[in-house]
């Protein structure tokens, strides 16, 4: 059996020791020297012998390479102009700096000059929230730090997701709750109702998913709960209007460490009490089910989902097949429900098409020469004015020539069908860039144009160095215009501590008729050569309209 019961002096000897164990890049000081609790959890075990399954934050936060220093906040870093591109860094920053990766981003949708961000943050262990009332011109940072309730302890947080909720005039924060030396893992979501100037607190974090048993005191140390992301149905006239959905990836570990299955999942809620969050209940459904004994492969081994609502309430979760024990793809699959998440489709449809998409044959998602991870993270944009969605991932189908490329495809019937593979990372006459492009996502404005970014090394010759992207629709996602919107290019070898090896898995991108919201992560400003410490920030560059 899977599950191991925790007593409440258990517990209670569990807080101390949770207080003595650094989240590894959390900048946090031990309280006490009590020795590191055993055995090694599983999810542990699984990061150890398995790299590239689990999330880059939760690989981070496995790596015994990276413990940071105590650090204390400071001013937000300069804006870099070239024309009419004004990149703005949107972070406040520590001494010495240390990384924010990994973006969401989210405006109100009665006054859109004001958006809220949210980024891992290495200074606070958990995530970095930016929030601007001004379209973008200046930003301000709060830090939330992730509680585990069961032992009132500090926990590693990350993979941030933002929403704004039209119902509740309110913004929600996702993200992990998790400890590099015990099994508990919870995803959390914060709610703030003063456009992110404050939060819930830590320990009145509402739990979207928990393997710990409140009731009992029990831990099932056979579950991670990875990689969440969440929507609001914002459509009044939706017969759901209002819910909160939380889709995230549950890792099925067994005593090796290894993962028989890794399927997608659902919480959703109609209520978060701004009061005590803590106390939401929330409704669980399986997109994809359980298999036993599946070792790791087949439909139920997912990874990175991403929800949307459609105008009429239909909820839609596009996510990729992957090995739950390697980083390696299989494909992209697309599930609906028409009931709010009670249920959906009977199978999954299948987005790629055959000879349309080539995983990254590298094992560990390495894109030479550089030491970064770029796992494929999709994107899924749908335009309320039109209805068309439109599916964006990073594709080495090319990859001889123009190495990894960007493809989208297209769906005007709700999802059920896909339009062939096009390339939408391209260069002179249409054809793919050269070098590597990674980490893209899209949105689309009220008045149906898309949007989309990406990171790009098409101009360095050695691609090495990146840049952030931009691509534009005004044919509901046909065709594309596409140019650069960052005015330096990085290093990332510079970007993390003194390995380089993860500058965020993912970016994102918020955009109205007002003010569109491009979120990435910058390492321009690193000051690895002062401190010893590579690190990245969070830029954008917002266009106002």
């Amino acid at each position: 059996m899977g599950r191991t019961r925790t007593a409440a002096a258990a517990i209670l000897l569990a807080a101390g020791l949770l207080a003595t164990i650094p989240a590894v890049t959390s900048g946090q000081v031990p309280t006490s020297h009590v020795p590191t609790p055993k055995p090694t959890p599983r999810w542990l075990l699984h990061a150890q012998r398995h790299p590239g399954s689990l999330s880059g934050t939760v690989q981070a936060q496995a790596r015994p390479d990276v413990a940071a220093p105590r650090t204390r906040a400071g001013a937000a870093g300069p804006a870099g102009t070239i024309g009419r591109l004004r990149n703005v860094q949107m972070n406040d920053d520590s001494n010495p700096p240390l990384p924010q990766n990994e973006t969401s981003v989210a405006y109100n949708v009665f006054n859109p000059l004001i958006a809220v961000a949210a980024s891992n943050d290495y200074v606070s262990g958990g995530v970095a929230v930016m929030r601007t009332r001004d379209g973008g011109r200046t930003w301000r940072t709060t830090r939330i730090t992730s509680v585990f309730a069961g032992t009132t302890d500090t926990c590693s947080g990350g993979d941030p997701a933002v929403a704004y909720s039209r119902r509740d005039h309110a913004f929600y924060v996702a993200q992990l709750c998790f400890f590099r030396t015990l099994p508990f893992s919870e995803v959390h979501i914060h709610k703030s109702v003063d456009n992110g100037a404050t939060w819930t607190p830590g320990r009145q974090a509402a739990r979207a998913a928990t393997n710990f048993d409140y009731a009992n005191g029990t831990v099932d140390d056979t579950i991670f709960n990875d990689k969440e992301y969440i929507t609001v149905d914002n459509n009044p006239t939706s017969p759901h209007y209002g819910r909160l959905y939380v889709s995230y990836t549950k890792f099925h570990l067994l005593p090796d460490g290894s993962s028989d299955y890794c399927p997608i999942q659902l919480a959703s809620t109609d209520n978060v009490p701004t009061a005590n969050p803590a106390l939401t209940v929330f409704q669980h459904t399986q997109v994809v089910p359980d298999n036993p004994g599946g070792n790791g492969l087949g439909e139920s081994a997912n990874q990175f989902s991403v929800p949307v609502v459609q105008r009429n309430g239909t909820l839609d979760i596009g996510y990729i097949l992957e090995d739950c024990n390697s980083s390696l793809d299989f494909g992209f699959r697309f599930q609906k429900s028409r009931d709010g998440g009670a249920t959906f489709l009977p199978s999954p449809v299948h987005v790629d098409k055959p000879g349309q998409f080539v995983d990254n044959p590298d094992p560990g998602d390495l894109l030479p020469p550089t030491a970064f991870r770029a796992p494929n993270t999709l994107s899924v944009a749908y335009s309320q004015t039109t209805g068309t969605l439109v599916f964006l991932y990073q594709n080495n189908v090319n990859r001889a020539v123009s190495k990894a490329d960007i493809s989208y495809q297209r769906s005007t019937d709700g999802g059920l069908t896909w339009s062939d593979a096009k390339f939408l990372s391209v260069g002179p006459g249409g054809r793919p860039a050269r070098n590597d492009q990674f980490f893209p996502w899209a949105a689309a404005d009220q008045k149906g144009k898309f949007y989309a970014i990406w990171f790009d090394r098409r101009l360095d010759p050695a691609n090495r160095d990146i840049d952030t992207w931009q691509a534009e629709s005004t044919s509901d996602g046909r065709s594309w215009k596409s140019f650069r919107i960052s005015t330096r290019s990085w290093n990332p070898d510079l970007g993390f501590f003194s390995s380089g090896a993860f500058i965020g898995d993912y970016n994102g991108l918020a955009a109205s008729t007002t003010a569109v919201y491009p979120v990435w992560t910058d390492g321009r400003n690193s000051a690895i050569e002062r401190t010893g410490i590579g690190e990245t920030d969070i830029f954008t560059n917002v266009e106002r309209r």
